[in-house]
């Protein structure tokens, strides 16, 4: 198989924490990369394949384009654990809040208990 160097842009400290991972388990960080890529192709793509667009839609959370209510209206589940349940089954991250909107709620949260 023929590879093609590319360039991209990754967070600092995700880069570090990822050739920490490499090291222990004696790989690259190229290598854990193209595992995660390959998995990510190769799922939506045979999900595209059949015609199941819910990978897709669980992309499209995980990456933060719509929220979880759409989602789960999206794939038929009516629990937040179900979601969450999905979302691992698919190998995805649950997508993460903006840090301001998070400081908000820490704020909104430390002013419950003052």
């Amino acid at each position: 198989m023929a590879t093609v160097n590319f360039t991209g842009a990754v967070d600092r400290e995700l880069l570090k924490r990822a050739k920490i991972i490499a090291a222990k388990t004696d790989t690259s960080v190229n290598a854990l990369f193209n595992a995660e890529l390959r998995y990510l192709v190769e799922t939506f793509e045979a999900a595209e394949a059949v015609g199941n667009q819910n990978y897709r839609s669980l992309l499209d959370f995980s990456l933060g384009r719509v929220d979880d209510r759409a989602t789960m209206t999206a794939l038929g589940v009516d629990s937040e654990e179900d979601l969450f349940l999905l979302m691992a089954q698919a190998h995805l991250p649950m997508p993460r809040l903006p840090a301001a909107t998070t400081q908000r709620m820490v704020d909104e949260l430390n002013a419950l208990t003052a």
